[in-house]
């Protein structure tokens, strides 16, 4: 296992005590998230917790009539997919898909239940990363009522390029509306939008950021809310 790929580069596992880190990395599978992969659909128990390091995982609220969906959070490097795991909740209101690929690590559920029950460190901060994703699904809920899809838009790539390293994200136009809940026409007039004013480069399944502190500023404020939230309950 190369350090590059290893379970430590996730922040939620890189913060446990060297003794549970040890007990754990048994039970971690190393895993290749693919683009557009569902890892846990709406209604359904999870097969397993996913631990992303490179890979960025979104997790889409999905209607049941017409199937149309929106994004409610955004999980990378910083977290965790499957908190209904250990919360005691078993099934998920959350369609759970890879929007950028990489790597990552999964456990059993019955693994992942006994080390929340049995160990403080894991339960501290399983409980603190649960509040900060909570944090974040209320502050998208606002931000997709209130401010205009361009500032969604920016906000959207801000935290997604928190959780990965580099400039490029890669994803088709469709992954990209059904995260935003508007149509392809819609999100492709707002990637045009921020392109425009020198933002962004945007060709089809791959979006560049040309500007961080531009495209920060042009966002509203629901992107600090998130990232302070992260950084104050994080390591």
């Amino acid at each position: 296992m190369t350090d590059a790929v290893h379970p430590r580069k996730n922040r939620l596992i890189g913060a446990l005590p060297a003794a549970v880190l040890a007990r754990w990395l048994p039970l971690l599978e190393p895993v290749e998230l693919e683009l557009g992969q569902v890892l846990g659909e709406s209604g359904q128990t999870m097969s397993h917790a996913y631990f992303p390091i490179s890979a960025i995982v979104s997790l889409l609220y999905v209607m049941e009539e017409g199937g149309a969906s929106a994004e409610i959070a955004v999980v990378g490097c910083e977290g965790m997919v499957g908190i209904s795991l250990f919360m005691g909740g078993g099934s998920t209101p959350s369609r759970a898909v890879v929007q950028n690929s990489g790597h990552g690590f999964r456990m059993k559920p019955h693994a992942l239940k006994e080390e929340f029950e049995q160990s403080t460190a894991v339960s501290r901060v399983l409980l603190r990363y649960t509040q900060a994703l909570m944090a974040q699904m209320t502050q998208t809920a606002a931000c997709n009522r209130h401010h205009k899809l361009d500032q969604q838009l920016s906000r959207w790539l801000l935290l997604s390029l928190d959780r990965h390293s580099g400039t490029h994200l890669f994803m088709t136009q469709k992954l990209i509306s059904n995260m935003l809940g508007v149509t392809k026409k819609k999100m492709t007039a707002s990637a045009l939008t921020l392109q425009d004013a020198g933002l962004i480069r945007y060709d089809d399944g791959r979006i560049t950021v040309l500007d961080r502190p531009g495209l920060e500023s042009f966002t509203c404020e629901c992107y600090e809310v998130v990232k302070n939230e992260y950084d104050r309950l994080l390591p």
